[in-house]
């Protein structure tokens, strides 16, 4: 079983095909998993309504897919410290790993906001960003509340010594803000990095979040329709074009 093995963590990954790297965050919220680009999260018995880059993306790159820290066969500290760049530190430890200095990244649901994190944080490292289905915030605080209480039941069934308030600072870290959660508008209007947006368009994914990003970003394409099995094609040529295109 292919793990990374930090000083906190334990990262589970797989890796597909070959070419230039490509490194995926799955949707799932803080349940983050590989799995996720296969199925449904809300639903392990429907297929997902979005492409499976492990498989649709394999035949053109390198593709580097993981389940984030505490979710899947992840398993890391929690500390009321951690935050979106405890995820990144992971990300880019998981890269060197594997000796890819340079890469594209692709994130669907909270993948997007790992996206950008890495683009402000290491963005002589990225070559271009797909932003799948987008999280934010749109008046659905109550959505980010019930995440991190699902994350603290699964956290303290795991480890009953695991302090309460550790874990509301840690959701707090991760979803107090508003926008993208991760980074700022002034960043993402200042993001050099060729960015592919598939906007949202429900509570967790809010259409007015995606189309921020749409508007002040300065290098960026979008393409409206991508979800559903009719669209499934067509989202697999242009996130392809789009990122052979950026491939240096």
């Amino acid at each position: 079983m292919p793990v990374l093995q930090r000083e906190d963590a334990e990262i589970y990954y797989e890796v597909y095909g070959e070419g230039y790297p490509l490194l995926i965050f799955a949707p799932g919220g803080l349940r983050s998993q590989l799995a996720f680009w296969r199925h449904s999260p809300s639903n392990p018995d429907a297929a997902a309504p979005w492409m499976n880059p492990m498989v649709a993306l394999a035949p053109h790159f390198t593709v580097v897919a993981m389940d984030q820290r505490n979710a899947g066969r992840s398993r890391a500290k929690v500390r009321a410290t951690d935050g979106w760049h405890s995820f990144a530190e992971d990300h880019l430890a998981l890269m060197d790993h594997l000796e890819h200095r340079r890469f594209h990244i692709m994130g669907g649901c909270i993948g997007a906001s790992f996206c950008l994190t890495l683009c402000d944080v290491a963005a002589e490292r990225i070559s271009a960003a797909v932003l799948q289905n987008p999280i934010g915030f749109a008046d659905n605080r109550a959505t980010w509340n019930d995440a991190v209480r699902g994350f603290s039941k699964t956290m303290r069934e795991r480890d009953p010594g695991l302090d309460e308030a550790t874990i509301a600072r840690f959701g707090a870290n991760l979803f107090g803000g508003d926008f993208v959660f991760s980074v700022s508008r002034d960043f993402v209007q200042r993001c050099q990095t060729p960015l592919l947006l598939q906007p949202g368009s429900d509570t967790p994914h809010p259409a007015a979040v995606s189309a921020e990003i749409a508007r002040l970003a300065p290098n960026l394409e979008v393409q409206q329709n991508w979800r559903g099995p009719e669209h499934l094609a067509a989202s697999i040529r242009r996130v392809t074009e789009f990122l052979q295109r950026h491939t240096p």
